[in-house]
């Protein structure tokens, strides 16, 4: 994991330096391309981030020994959500998103309050029910 997390870094850093020569050369005026390369740097540095954030709950991956072996790989080593709805809702609502912006504003609002209603329940999933931690 820190080898991953030390090239998202410094795949951040090159996105970076990427947006601001490409700023300077377009003198600012393109209004597509240049937050593009800067949202693109951030969400490298996010990934680093996270990156970090998982080596320390998990210590030492295979990927990190020199002798380590693909075979080591095997098994689960992550926790991964039960089955759920609220992805598919979520999914629903962003389609009513879309439809709102290209029809009128009642349904962009409708298809709001339904992406925060699904948003807030799978964030909760493991709070109640079969799941609860």
């Amino acid at each position: 994991m820190k080898i991953n997390a030390k090239l998202f870094a410094i795949l951040g850093t090159f996105f970076l330096l990427v947006a601001v020569v490409y700023a300077i050369w377009t003198r600012g005026t393109e209004w597509v391309g240049i937050p593009a390369l800067f949202a693109l740097a951030a969400m490298q540095y996010m990934i680093a981030y996270y990156l970090r954030l998982v080596d320390k709950e998990y210590k030492t991956g295979v990927d990190d020994q020199e002798d380590g072996e693909i075979a080591e790989y095997a098994g689960t080593y992550a926790r991964f959500a039960p089955w759920s709805w609220w992805p598919l809702g979520l999914g629903v609502s962003c389609a009513i998103l879309f439809i709102g912006v290209a029809v009128d504003w009642w349904i962009f609002i409708i298809g709001l309050f339904l992406g925060l209603f699904f948003v807030t329940g799978w964030v909760f999933e493991y709070s109640k029910g079969q799941h609860k931690h």
